[in-house]
């Protein structure tokens, strides 16, 4: 069982730039209520997702990234039109919903509380998430990697839009 996890988590960090994005179903929620049916990733096929873990919602880098990534949302994430945004952590569903009530976020958030979906990325610290980020294209692979995703900067931001830019192209 060991020898499992640890080639689990060696081919997690082994992640690159053109590799298929590993197929996940997780429970997901926006400030409306938890999502009548899980995000499956291969159902999403055909668009852009970005993938965004991070530690823990409400805390202070947390809520710094999200509402970047809300103030930004129709000019980065073309306002949910063919890209999808995920964030990922281990909070709980109630947790994610008051916090995407609160900030008024427009965009999903999965609640990994197993941290399956951060172990099959290389997210899944001891405790909580790292903050990594993940763009995967339209035909399922991975376009974009940001271990980790330093949501103080103006220029990871600016790279995020590149990226989600490059691989929308890529249809």
């Amino acid at each position: 069982m060991l020898l499992a996890a640890f080639t689990t988590a060696a081919h997690a960090q082994s992640l690159k730039v053109g590799d298929f994005a590993p197929d996940f179903t997780v429970a997901t929620v926006t400030k409306a209520g938890v999502d009548a049916a899980p995000f499956k990733l291969a159902e999403h096929r055909g668009e852009v997702v970005v993938l965004a873990f991070f530690p823990q919602a409400g805390t202070p880098g947390c809520t710094t990234q999200m509402e970047a990534y809300r103030d930004r949302y129709a000019a980065l994430f073309k306002g949910g039109q063919k890209v999808t945004l995920v964030g990922v952590s281990t909070d709980d569903t109630d947790d994610l919903i008051g916090w995407a009530r609160k900030k008024n976020f427009p965009f999903r958030f999965a609640a990994d509380g197993n941290k399956a979906v951060g172990k099959a990325y290389g997210a899944s610290g001891l405790l909580w998430h790292k903050r990594h980020l993940y763009v995967i294209d339209p035909q399922g692979r991975i376009a974009y990697i940001a271990r980790p995703f330093n949501q103080m900067s103006e220029d990871a931001y600016a790279a995020l839009g590149a990226a989600i830019a490059a691989a929308a192209g890529s249809r």
